[in-house]
Protein backbone atom coordinates (compact mmCIF):
# COMPACT_ATOMS: atom_id res chain seq x y z
CA UNK A 1 0.00 0.00 0.00
CA UNK A 2 2.62 2.44 0.74
CA UNK A 3 4.36 1.77 -2.91
CA UNK A 4 0.76 2.15 -4.48
CA UNK A 5 0.42 5.78 -2.37
CA UNK A 6 3.71 7.18 -3.16
CA UNK A 7 2.69 7.18 -7.12
CA UNK A 8 1.07 10.64 -7.52
CA UNK A 9 -1.19 10.04 -10.22
CA UNK A 10 -4.40 7.80 -10.04
CA UNK A 11 -3.39 6.05 -13.04
CA UNK A 12 0.19 5.50 -11.89
CA UNK A 13 -1.67 3.73 -8.70
CA UNK A 14 -3.47 1.49 -10.86
CA UNK A 15 -0.42 0.78 -12.73
CA UNK A 16 1.21 -0.07 -9.81
CA UNK A 17 -2.13 -2.23 -8.20
CA UNK A 18 -1.97 -3.82 -11.36
CA UNK A 19 1.98 -4.53 -11.83
CA UNK A 20 1.60 -5.91 -8.06
CA UNK A 21 -1.66 -8.43 -8.47
CA UNK A 22 0.31 -9.96 -11.48
CA UNK A 23 3.27 -11.34 -9.53
CA UNK A 24 0.96 -11.74 -6.38
CA UNK A 25 2.47 -14.94 -5.54
CA UNK A 26 6.04 -13.58 -5.02
CA UNK A 27 4.18 -11.16 -2.89
CA UNK A 28 2.42 -13.79 -0.73
CA UNK A 29 5.37 -15.74 -0.45
CA UNK A 30 7.35 -12.74 1.21
CA UNK A 31 4.67 -12.03 3.69
CA UNK A 32 4.12 -15.98 4.85
CA UNK A 33 7.57 -16.10 5.56
CA UNK A 34 6.96 -13.17 7.70
CA UNK A 35 4.36 -14.99 9.32
CA UNK A 36 6.05 -18.37 9.73
CA UNK A 37 9.32 -16.04 11.21
CA UNK A 38 7.66 -15.44 14.29
CA UNK A 39 7.93 -17.24 17.45
CA UNK A 40 6.11 -20.51 17.61
CA UNK A 41 3.20 -19.24 19.59
CA UNK A 42 2.20 -15.84 16.95
CA UNK A 43 3.00 -18.52 14.04
CA UNK A 44 0.57 -21.42 15.30
CA UNK A 45 -2.09 -18.36 15.67
CA UNK A 46 -1.36 -16.73 12.21
CA UNK A 47 -1.49 -19.66 10.28
CA UNK A 48 -4.47 -21.37 11.86
CA UNK A 49 -6.74 -18.09 11.45
CA UNK A 50 -5.34 -18.32 7.69
CA UNK A 51 -6.56 -21.96 7.52
CA UNK A 52 -10.12 -21.08 8.77
CA UNK A 53 -10.65 -17.65 7.06
CA UNK A 54 -9.74 -19.91 4.09
CA UNK A 55 -11.79 -22.60 4.10
CA UNK A 56 -14.71 -21.81 6.24
CA UNK A 57 -18.29 -22.00 4.50
CA UNK A 58 -18.97 -18.82 5.03
CA UNK A 59 -17.81 -15.57 6.31
CA UNK A 60 -16.77 -15.61 10.07
CA UNK A 61 -17.40 -13.40 12.33
CA UNK A 62 -14.85 -11.33 14.46
CA UNK A 63 -16.09 -13.11 17.50
CA UNK A 64 -16.34 -16.71 15.95
CA UNK A 65 -12.88 -17.08 14.63
CA UNK A 66 -11.58 -16.03 17.81
CA UNK A 67 -13.58 -18.70 19.61
CA UNK A 68 -12.76 -21.01 16.85
CA UNK A 69 -8.96 -20.60 17.79
CA UNK A 70 -9.11 -20.81 21.06
CA UNK A 71 -10.52 -24.50 21.10
CA UNK A 72 -8.28 -27.29 21.91
CA UNK A 73 -9.32 -30.41 20.28
CA UNK A 74 -10.75 -33.12 22.65
CA UNK A 75 -11.29 -30.34 25.83
CA UNK A 76 -13.70 -31.05 28.26
CA UNK A 77 -14.58 -26.80 28.25
CA UNK A 78 -13.38 -23.81 26.82
CA UNK A 79 -10.82 -21.63 28.93
CA UNK A 80 -11.86 -18.22 28.20
CA UNK A 81 -8.06 -17.04 28.62
CA UNK A 82 -7.25 -19.15 25.37
CA UNK A 83 -9.62 -16.37 23.46
CA UNK A 84 -7.48 -14.27 21.90
CA UNK A 85 -8.42 -10.41 21.33
CA UNK A 86 -9.00 -9.76 17.46
CA UNK A 87 -5.51 -7.26 17.32
CA UNK A 88 -3.52 -9.82 18.39
CA UNK A 89 -4.55 -12.52 15.96
CA UNK A 90 -4.35 -9.81 12.80
CA UNK A 91 -0.62 -9.06 14.13
CA UNK A 92 -0.13 -12.52 14.02
CA UNK A 93 -1.35 -12.66 10.33
CA UNK A 94 1.18 -10.06 9.51
CA UNK A 95 -1.39 -8.05 7.26
CA UNK A 96 -2.76 -11.11 5.49
CA UNK A 97 -5.96 -10.55 7.10
CA UNK A 98 -8.51 -7.35 7.44
CA UNK A 99 -11.98 -7.13 9.67
CA UNK A 100 -14.97 -5.80 7.43
CA UNK A 101 -16.19 -2.87 9.18
CA UNK A 102 -19.45 -3.34 8.31
CA UNK A 103 -20.15 -6.88 8.49
CA UNK A 104 -17.93 -7.04 11.27
CA UNK A 105 -16.19 -10.80 9.58
CA UNK A 106 -12.55 -11.44 8.96
CA UNK A 107 -11.49 -11.82 5.33
CA UNK A 108 -8.19 -12.04 3.40
CA UNK A 109 -6.54 -9.30 2.02
CA UNK A 110 -7.22 -9.60 -0.82
CA UNK A 111 -9.11 -12.39 -3.56
CA UNK A 112 -5.68 -13.07 -5.15
CA UNK A 113 -4.71 -14.70 -1.84
CA UNK A 114 -7.44 -16.95 -2.14
CA UNK A 115 -6.70 -17.91 -5.52
CA UNK A 116 -2.59 -18.31 -4.11
CA UNK A 117 -3.83 -20.46 -1.17
CA UNK A 118 -6.23 -22.92 -2.99
CA UNK A 119 -2.77 -23.83 -5.11
CA UNK A 120 -0.82 -24.58 -2.09
CA UNK A 121 -2.83 -27.33 0.03
CA UNK A 122 0.35 -28.67 2.33
CA UNK A 123 -0.21 -25.25 3.86
CA UNK A 124 -3.08 -26.40 5.52
CA UNK A 125 -2.75 -30.53 6.34
CA UNK A 126 -6.44 -31.76 6.68
CA UNK A 127 -8.00 -28.38 7.17
CA UNK A 128 -11.32 -30.41 6.89
CA UNK A 129 -10.52 -32.60 9.32
CA UNK A 130 -8.77 -30.09 11.85
CA UNK A 131 -12.08 -27.86 11.33
CA UNK A 132 -14.22 -30.53 11.79
CA UNK A 133 -12.46 -31.78 15.11
CA UNK A 134 -12.74 -28.61 17.12
CA UNK A 135 -16.60 -27.72 16.07
CA UNK A 136 -17.40 -31.13 17.86
CA UNK A 137 -15.11 -30.66 20.45
CA UNK A 138 -17.60 -27.33 21.11
CA UNK A 139 -20.46 -29.22 20.77
CA UNK A 140 -19.35 -31.49 23.04
CA UNK A 141 -19.04 -29.18 25.88
CA UNK A 142 -21.11 -30.07 28.68
CA UNK A 143 -22.80 -26.77 29.25
CA UNK A 144 -24.64 -27.00 25.65
CA UNK A 145 -25.55 -30.34 26.13
CA UNK A 146 -28.12 -28.69 29.13
CA UNK A 147 -28.75 -25.74 27.15
CA UNK A 148 -33.10 -26.28 26.68
CA UNK A 149 -34.05 -26.05 23.10
CA UNK A 150 -37.23 -23.24 24.22
CA UNK A 151 -35.27 -20.59 22.16
CA UNK A 152 -32.27 -19.86 20.02
CA UNK A 153 -29.35 -19.05 22.18
CA UNK A 154 -27.52 -15.53 21.90
CA UNK A 155 -25.16 -15.39 19.53
CA UNK A 156 -23.11 -12.92 20.93
CA UNK A 157 -23.20 -15.04 24.23
CA UNK A 158 -22.63 -18.45 22.22
CA UNK A 159 -20.78 -17.08 18.68
CA UNK A 160 -18.84 -20.12 17.27
CA UNK A 161 -22.43 -22.69 18.46
CA UNK A 162 -23.81 -21.11 15.19
CA UNK A 163 -21.55 -22.06 12.80
CA UNK A 164 -20.35 -25.85 14.49
CA UNK A 165 -24.20 -26.80 14.59
CA UNK A 166 -24.86 -25.87 11.19
CA UNK A 167 -21.60 -26.42 9.37
CA UNK A 168 -19.29 -29.14 11.11
CA UNK A 169 -20.72 -31.88 8.84
CA UNK A 170 -19.78 -30.39 5.87
CA UNK A 171 -16.34 -30.29 7.16
CA UNK A 172 -16.52 -33.44 8.49
CA UNK A 173 -17.35 -35.32 4.67
CA UNK A 174 -14.56 -33.25 3.05
CA UNK A 175 -12.06 -34.84 5.60
CA UNK A 176 -13.30 -36.91 8.30
CA UNK A 177 -10.34 -38.14 10.84
CA UNK A 178 -10.68 -40.95 13.12
CA UNK A 179 -10.52 -37.60 15.31
CA UNK A 180 -13.50 -36.21 14.33
CA UNK A 181 -15.58 -39.55 14.32
CA UNK A 182 -14.98 -40.47 17.39
CA UNK A 183 -16.17 -36.77 18.52
CA UNK A 184 -19.01 -37.19 15.72
CA UNK A 185 -20.37 -40.65 17.58
CA UNK A 186 -19.95 -39.29 21.08
CA UNK A 187 -22.16 -35.70 20.57
CA UNK A 188 -24.90 -38.70 19.27
CA UNK A 189 -24.81 -40.74 21.72
CA UNK A 190 -26.60 -38.24 24.17
CA UNK A 191 -27.94 -36.17 21.07
CA UNK A 192 -32.27 -35.96 22.01
CA UNK A 193 -32.84 -32.11 22.19
CA UNK A 194 -29.25 -31.12 21.81
CA UNK A 195 -29.50 -27.13 21.05
CA UNK A 196 -27.18 -28.02 18.12
CA UNK A 197 -30.57 -29.98 16.35
CA UNK A 198 -32.44 -26.70 16.41
CA UNK A 199 -29.59 -24.65 15.01
CA UNK A 200 -29.32 -27.19 12.27
CA UNK A 201 -33.15 -27.39 11.11
CA UNK A 202 -33.69 -23.90 11.59
CA UNK A 203 -30.98 -22.67 8.85
CA UNK A 204 -32.24 -25.69 6.46
CA UNK A 205 -36.03 -25.43 6.75
CA UNK A 206 -38.27 -23.06 5.66
CA UNK A 207 -39.93 -20.48 8.47
CA UNK A 208 -43.22 -22.21 8.39
CA UNK A 209 -42.25 -25.52 8.61
CA UNK A 210 -39.26 -24.79 11.63
CA UNK A 211 -42.27 -23.32 13.78
CA UNK A 212 -43.93 -26.13 13.66
CA UNK A 213 -41.84 -28.46 15.05
CA UNK A 214 -42.04 -28.68 19.04
CA UNK A 215 -40.02 -31.39 19.94
CA UNK A 216 -36.97 -32.13 18.17
CA UNK A 217 -35.87 -35.99 20.02
CA UNK A 218 -36.77 -37.72 17.18
CA UNK A 219 -34.18 -35.80 14.97
CA UNK A 220 -31.40 -38.66 15.99
CA UNK A 221 -27.85 -38.80 15.41
CA UNK A 222 -28.26 -41.57 11.84
CA UNK A 223 -30.44 -38.98 10.32
CA UNK A 224 -28.07 -36.39 10.95
CA UNK A 225 -25.11 -38.28 9.56
CA UNK A 226 -27.48 -39.04 6.82
CA UNK A 227 -28.38 -35.30 5.86
CA UNK A 228 -24.78 -34.56 5.63
CA UNK A 229 -24.23 -37.71 4.09
CA UNK A 230 -21.21 -39.07 6.07
CA UNK A 231 -20.84 -42.21 5.01
CA UNK A 232 -18.59 -43.63 8.15
CA UNK A 233 -20.47 -42.49 10.84
CA UNK A 234 -23.66 -43.86 9.30
CA UNK A 235 -21.88 -47.23 9.03
CA UNK A 236 -20.65 -46.81 12.45
CA UNK A 237 -24.21 -45.75 14.16
CA UNK A 238 -26.00 -48.74 11.82
CA UNK A 239 -24.46 -51.10 14.18
CA UNK A 240 -25.56 -50.36 17.56
CA UNK A 241 -28.86 -52.42 18.49
CA UNK A 242 -31.20 -49.47 18.64
CA UNK A 243 -30.68 -48.37 15.38
CA UNK A 244 -34.36 -47.83 13.63
CA UNK A 245 -33.49 -46.91 10.08
CA UNK A 246 -37.37 -46.02 9.20
CA UNK A 247 -37.75 -43.82 12.34
CA UNK A 248 -39.48 -40.00 11.48
CA UNK A 249 -37.86 -36.99 12.49
CA UNK A 250 -39.68 -34.19 13.89
CA UNK A 251 -40.29 -33.11 10.45
CA UNK A 252 -41.55 -36.59 9.23
CA UNK A 253 -38.27 -37.52 7.61
CA UNK A 254 -36.79 -40.72 7.73
CA UNK A 255 -32.71 -41.16 7.07
CA UNK A 256 -33.11 -42.32 3.94
CA UNK A 257 -35.49 -39.40 2.65
CA UNK A 258 -32.54 -37.06 4.35
CA UNK A 259 -29.77 -38.94 2.18
CA UNK A 260 -31.59 -38.71 -1.00
CA UNK A 261 -33.09 -35.42 -0.36
CA UNK A 262 -29.19 -34.18 -0.81
CA UNK A 263 -28.41 -36.47 -3.32
CA UNK A 264 -25.88 -38.91 -0.60
CA UNK A 265 -25.85 -42.43 -2.91
CA UNK A 266 -23.59 -43.69 -0.62
CA UNK A 267 -25.73 -43.61 2.36
CA UNK A 268 -28.95 -44.05 -0.05
CA UNK A 269 -27.22 -47.34 -0.33
CA UNK A 270 -26.07 -48.14 2.89
CA UNK A 271 -29.94 -47.93 4.52
CA UNK A 272 -31.07 -49.75 1.79
CA UNK A 273 -29.04 -52.65 2.31
CA UNK A 274 -29.98 -52.46 5.76
CA UNK A 275 -33.82 -52.62 4.59
CA UNK A 276 -34.74 -48.61 4.67
CA UNK A 277 -37.71 -47.72 2.51
CA UNK A 278 -38.62 -43.92 1.77
CA UNK A 279 -42.41 -43.91 2.44
CA UNK A 280 -44.35 -41.75 0.26
CA UNK A 281 -44.70 -38.98 1.88
CA UNK A 282 -44.98 -35.01 1.28
CA UNK A 283 -40.81 -33.86 1.79
CA UNK A 284 -40.23 -30.92 3.28
CA UNK A 285 -39.02 -27.77 1.66
CA UNK A 286 -35.53 -27.45 2.56
CA UNK A 287 -33.32 -24.42 1.06
CA UNK A 288 -31.21 -25.28 -1.44
CA UNK A 289 -31.14 -28.79 -1.06
CA UNK A 290 -34.40 -30.09 -2.74
CA UNK A 291 -35.26 -29.40 -6.50
CA UNK A 292 -37.87 -26.94 -7.20
CA UNK A 293 -41.79 -28.72 -7.30
CA UNK A 294 -42.99 -29.34 -10.92
CA UNK A 295 -45.62 -26.66 -12.05
CA UNK A 296 -49.30 -27.89 -12.81
CA UNK A 297 -50.91 -27.14 -16.02
CA UNK A 298 -53.02 -24.47 -14.20
CA UNK A 299 -49.77 -23.06 -13.25
CA UNK A 300 -48.06 -23.12 -16.49
CA UNK A 301 -51.41 -21.82 -18.11
CA UNK A 302 -51.14 -18.54 -15.43
CA UNK A 303 -47.78 -17.67 -16.13
CA UNK A 304 -48.11 -17.77 -19.83
CA UNK A 305 -51.18 -15.27 -19.17
CA UNK A 306 -48.67 -13.31 -17.59
CA UNK A 307 -45.85 -13.58 -20.15
CA UNK A 308 -48.46 -12.13 -22.87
Amino acid sequence: MEAILREQKISARRDRLRTMMSSSGGVYDRMLSRVKAQDETKEKVGMAALMWVSHSERPLRVDELCYALAVEIGAADLDPENVPSIRALLNCCQGLLVVDKEAFTVRLIHPTLHEYLSTRPHLFDRAHSIIAETCLTFLNFQRFKSLPTSGLPDPVREPFLGYSSIYWGIHAKRGLSGCAKSLALELFDNYDNHISIKLLLAHVLNPDDFSDIKRFSSFTGLHCASFFGIVEVVAALMETNNCDVDRRDCVGNTPLMWATQNGHDGIVELLQKRGGVAPRHKRKKVKGLLPPEPRTRKRRRESRAEVM
